[in-house]
């Protein structure tokens, strides 16, 4: 399993491409010739970028839902709208389609975010306030990882 590391503040330019920081590129390398996806997050105003192992993996799951039932059709369908597949170019650009990054509000000054098995692509503006809306983080840590038992 991958475990992207790190937070980089980068430009994106008026076409929508952006460099990816060297250290981003070395832990994406062994992923790239598989391909990248980039999807709207569900829960917050950012883009998601996955290795396509983990796509795949995330659309098994999906994939196994009931097709007959109407809110899986409707979840498929939100959650998949708008995903593209892209290519990292030989100047270690990658190219954020303008419906993402309007989705996204992405402005010249982002942030890219290492979130476990994916990187978040955010406007600097929209990540910084995201932090500070946590108003208590040991509380939320507690709560969200205080009751696992040791694997």
């Amino acid at each position: 399993m991958l475990n992207f590391i790190g937070t980089y503040e980068c430009k994106i330019d008026a076409k929508g491409r952006l460099t990816l920081p060297s250290a981003l590129k070395k832990q994406l390398t062994e992923v790239m010739e598989d391909g990248l996806v980039l999807k709207r997050s569900v829960f917050q105003n950012c883009i998601e970028i996955y290795p396509m192992q983990e796509w795949n993996a995330l659309m098994g799951k999906i994939n196994r839902l009931n097709k007959f039932k109407k809110k899986n059709n409707d979840f498929v369908r939100k959650f998949t709208a708008g995903v593209k597949l892209i290519e990292v170019d030989a100047n270690s650009r990658i190219l954020v389609p303008k419906d993402l990054s309007a989705f996204a509000q992405l402005e010249k000054e982002i942030v890219l975010s290492s979130a476990g098995e994916l990187i978040e692509i955010w406007d600097k503006d929209n990540y910084e306030n995201v932090l500070n809306e946590v108003d208590n983080f040991a509380e939320l840590a507690e709560e969200v990882m205080g009751e696992q038992e040791d694997e």
